[in-house]
């Protein structure tokens, strides 16, 4: 019986190409000055389709922590240093407009209602996972929350589950693990968990079906699956 859930956020509850899409490639012409040769080096470090505007499946910036993508774009930026880089890069991140992947309030709303613990485990900075969390409602939903700098450690090492298992008092099988990423499904795989995949990043049904027990449109279908397995 699943008592607990453990969400990743961007591309699981935010839509990841509806989200930072337009947003990357404002950022990148931004860093490079406009400078061609240096937005086009800049968007392939980062795996991004600058003409139509979307990461690309295998870019480092869907699954890695801030301080991954940063050396990605350092390979580019030379005359920067993740000192001068990542509190940019955080405080960007924190004030960009995330669309949701679907209501988030009335479906969390659902969740609790139902007795369940719910948590976040990014591989964001916790900051502004927090910011975006608050900005959409929902920060107060979660008995958890963690990003890749919050003491637990970054998918797909296992720590931020099993942080999550200790604060709640869970037993790993009693949780699920959703995510969009085979970062997100190999973290809950080591810990023990149920993964569930969701197709609202660039990853496509076939690279999470190995990885997950089961793979939905998105997370608004989580509670029918609840309610089938009961």
């Amino acid at each position: 019986m699943i008592k607990g859930l453990i969400f990743d956020k961007d591309g699981t509850l935010f839509d990841f190409n509806a989200t930072w899409g337009a947003w990357a490639g404002r950022m990148i012409a931004g860093e490079t000055a406009g400078n061609p040769a240096k937005t086009t080096a800049l968007a392939n470090a980062m795996g991004y389709d600058m003409e139509n505007q979307r990461f690309r499946p295998a870019s480092v910036v869907i699954a890695a922590t801030v301080e991954e993508t940063a050396s990605a774009m350092l390979t580019v930026l030379t005359d920067e240093t993740h000192d001068t880089l990542i509190p940019r890069m955080n405080a960007a991140a924190s004030a960009v407009e995330q669309v949701q992947a679907v209501p988030l309030i009335p479906f969390f709303d659902d969740l609790r209602a139902r007795g369940l613990a719910l948590g976040i485990a990014t591989n964001d900075a916790e900051a502004p996972a927090l910011a975006n969390l608050t900005s959409a409602g929902v920060h107060d939903h979660f008995h958890f929350i963690a990003g890749y700098d919050s003491g637990h450690g970054a998918k797909p090492g296992t720590g931020q589950l099993d942080a999550f298992c200790r604060e709640t008092g869970l037993a790993p099988h009693h949780c699920a693990m959703i995510g969009d990423s085979t970062h997100d499904l190999q973290a809950g795989r080591a810990a023990g968990m149920t993964t569930i995949g969701v197709l609202t990043g660039p990853a496509p049904s076939a690279e999470l079906a190995p990885l997950a027990d089961v793979v939905l449109p998105d997370i608004g279908h989580i509670p029918a699956w609840l309610d089938a397995r009961s």
